[in-house]
């Protein structure tokens, strides 16, 4: 079963009142505590269908905020996305913004007409990670995905990708590539992990599960993830359990598939909708089996590995209480647990 970080982060706890009801706190997890929602999100009664028609009528579309209790970067996302003009104007201006407690137990109806809690319509969508935004087009269907925080300038790029309801006629990886900043440097971090090239994926040999990393030049969170976290030795243990394989999600580079099929990192990038940098894509058995494609901090980055290597993806479907079960076990070992370092 493929899992795509529905996020992430992804991953991670936050929460917010404004408009969004009962607060479930997931234990085990140092947090922040909450953090208000802004007063011009929705009040909605959640029936779905009913505010895509509304939404409409006002010539808006729906965003869903999935959030959940302590998750910084949802902090992170109201506190520093949402308090800019820019994106507040192009949210308030475009969108009705709905808040979905991951966890929660409100009634929610789908644009099927079922009633189920907000937990199992998050279920349902395939969130795996806080925040997680869904854009809704005029039909209900989902028009683009933000799975894990952006920072502002891609998330405002977001908005007015759906805003332009380009969605039918532009992929948004070919959005964001057209409309971001030119690079300043052309190359990537290396690391004597990382296989080498040519890259034949279908013939490795090692046993061990593949994890592909989709980067690019000039990308300020790929400095962070190379320049600290890949540096920590617990990355260094988990990330010697895999064949690590780094791809410019631009390049023309050759590769073949673990499938057998020959095609380029651009191509291959553009076929599994490669829309972050850095993205962590995890293969076993020839298949997707997860997939981490936000901003994040090293204890997610770490769990994500941790997750694929330690097989507990076959035994917990849910990374967030994979995550929670982890947090458990490491404080018992005397390990502080902090988020955002």
């Amino acid at each position: 079963m493929q899992m795509r970080i529905f996020v992430g982060v992804l991953v991670s706890m936050l929460g917010g009142l404004g408009g969004a009801g009962a607060v479930e706190r997931m234990e085990g997890l140092t947090h922040p505590g909450f953090h208000e929602q802004p007063e011009w999100f929705k009040n909605s009664f959640l029936d779905i269908r009913e505010d895509v028609a509304e939404a409409q009528a006002a010539g808006k579309r729906v965003m869903l905020y999935f959030y959940q209790d302590g998750c910084p970067y949802c902090g992170k996302l109201l506190q520093v996305n949402f308090t800019q003009k820019a994106i507040v104007d192009k949210t308030r201006a475009n969108f009705d913004v709905i808040a979905i407690n991951m966890w929660g137990d409100r009634e929610v109806v789908d644009m099927a007409g079922r009633e189920v809690k907000e937990k199992d319509f998050a279920r349902a969508l395939r969130v795996m990670f806080t925040p997680t935004i869904v854009f809704l087009d005029e039909q209900g269907e989902v028009a683009l995905r933000v799975n894990g925080y952006y920072h502002p300038q891609k998330f405002l790029m977001a908005l007015e990708y759906v805003a332009s309801r380009l969605e039918d006629r532009l992929s948004f990886r070919d959005y964001w590539r057209q409309n971001k900043p030119p690079p300043t440097h052309g190359r990537l971090h290396e690391d004597p992990l990382f296989l080498e090239p040519p890259f034949d994926l279908e013939r490795r040999g090692s046993g061990k599960p593949l994890l592909v990393l989709f980067e690019q030049a000039d990308c300020p969170a790929c400095d962070e993830l190379h320049g600290d976290i890949m540096q920590r030795p617990l990355t260094r243990n988990l990330l010697a359990r895999f064949d690590v394989v780094q791809l410019d999600m631009w390049a023309d580079t050759p590769l073949t598939l673990p499938d057998g099929r020959k095609t380029t990192a651009r191509d291959w990038a553009r076929s599994l909708d490669i829309t972050y940098a850095p993205s962590f894509v995890f293969i076993e058995d020839g298949r997707e089996v997860f997939r981490m494609e936000a901003y994040l901090k090293a204890f997610h980055i770490q769990s994500g590995l941790d997750y694929v290597a330690s097989g507990g993806y076959r035994r917990e479907p849910s990374f967030q209480r994979f995550i929670e079960a982890r947090a458990d076990a490491l404080r018992e070992q005397g390990v502080k647990i902090e988020l955002m370092k």
